[in-house]
């Protein structure tokens, strides 16, 4: 293994970093070899098999962090992606902006049912459709009735999300954008999220920005989860490739983008989440980490279904989780991809089973991003305990 390592430039700055160094000094400092061994043949053989510029693969079980590299970071020099390499995590975003959703529920500012209408504060009529009304929950359960995307005039190349803006928004609303009743159906909507992250800012009366951050990334100690990264975190960042293998640019996030794809972040601090997520017990924001590890829209009540199962198949919705329930030796999961700019990510975690695995490669290639979530899928259930 460390032969194929070697030839694959991996990289693999302590390999297995535990908590204790990644998280909080209370953590035990204990280090496994087989988690170490698992994730580092995984990722060699994902490498190998998609081709692509590089890859950067982590895993949390048990409270210890195993991540390692392959290829190059950025193309101008040598070293392979490590734990503080940032990239564009695009629609892993809308899992962060249902953990909002969650900590406003849990300390009664909102209600899952409360109408858009209610929240949003725009001065605009929120479409209905056959009697029923946008709820918060529609939103962030991909339930709503709106379009994937709103319709908008081009942008430029180096500034795609240059014309997504709260102008087009409300043009879009007051057309008749729904595509069915709200909670009849589902359809993968980013045009949705935004409109909750919007919606979420107003009802707490702060920027969506210093919200998220309060609420989500100061408590799990993720200080590399940005929208708009410094000059010291640029140096660090893995530029994202198009299709045909060409460097896509760094466009900037715009205000309208950050509920449903905005955020830059590392597999150091993705891995960090993961693990706050799979802390089940602890005391601190315990309300709203129930909240956001429950099921909320069943499958089986839902017609149409639709752009939900690509990095696997779809059971159940919850606050932006694809939940994919037990089958065979693989425990229950709730999962969430993401692509934007030239990079593919990918998060999953077994709440129950104290493990979840992160994964994320350089170049829009859409064999590799299922490749990878069905392998980070079948690692989970390998490294899950019994």
């Amino acid at each position: 293994m460390q032969k194929i390592a070697g030839l694959l430039q991996v990289s693999v700055p302590a390999a297995a970093l535990t908590l204790g160094l990644l998280l909080a000094p209370s953590a035990a400092p204990a280090n496994d070899k087989l988690l170490d061994e698992a994730v580092e043949f995984t990722g060699a053989m994902l490498f190998l098999e998609t081709k692509v510029p590089a890859l950067v693969i982590g895993a949390v079980r048990d409270r210890e962090v195993s991540v390692v590299g392959f290829g190059k970071a950025r193309p101008e020099q040598d070293g392979a992606p490590d734990g503080k390499t940032l990239l564009r995590i695009g629609s892993i975003t809308k899992a962060f902006t249902g953990a909002v959703l969650a900590s406003l529920v849990a300390d009664r500012t909102v209600s899952f049912t409360d109408p858009l209408q209610k929240r949003l504060g725009w001065d605009v009529k929120i479409p209905g459709k056959d009697g029923k009304d946008i709820r918060l929950i529609d939103l962030v359960t991909h339930t709503s009735g709106l379009p994937r995307e709103i319709e908008r005039a081009p942008s430029p190349r180096d500034n795609p999300f240059q014309t997504i803006t709260k102008e087009a928004f409300i043009a879009n609303l007051q057309g008749e954008p729904l595509l069915f009743a709200p909670g009849t159906g589902a359809l993968y909507s980013n045009f949705a999220f935004d409109l909750l992250a919007q919606a979420l800012a107003n009802a707490a009366g702060r920027s969506y920005e210093d919200l998220l951050r309060e609420r989500v990334l100061a408590p799990a100690g993720l200080r590399s989860t940005v929208f708009t990264p410094d000059a010291v975190q640029r140096t660090r960042l893995m530029p994202g490739h198009d299709f045909d293998g060409t460097r896509l640019p760094d466009a900037p996030t715009v205000p309208m983008i950050v509920g449903s794809g905005g955020l830059y972040s590392t597999a150091d601090d993705i891995l960090r989440w993961i693990a706050w997520h799979l802390d089940r017990f602890a005391t601190a924001d315990a309300e709203m980490r129930f909240l956001d590890h429950a099921a909320y829209v069943d499958r089986g009540g839902l017609n149409p279904v639709f752009g939900l199962d690509e990095s696997g198949h779809m059971d159940a919705m919850g606050l932006g989780w694809v939940v994919m329930m037990p089958k065979g030796g693989r425990p229950l999961i709730l999962q969430k991809a993401g692509g934007l700019q030239g990079t593919f990510s990918y998060m999953a975690f077994a709440p129950a089973r104290r493990v979840g695995v992160f994964v994320a490669i350089n170049q829009f290639n859409l064999s590799a991003a299922l490749k990878m979530a069905e392998v980070v899928n079948e690692l989970i259930a390998t490294l899950a305990p019994r």
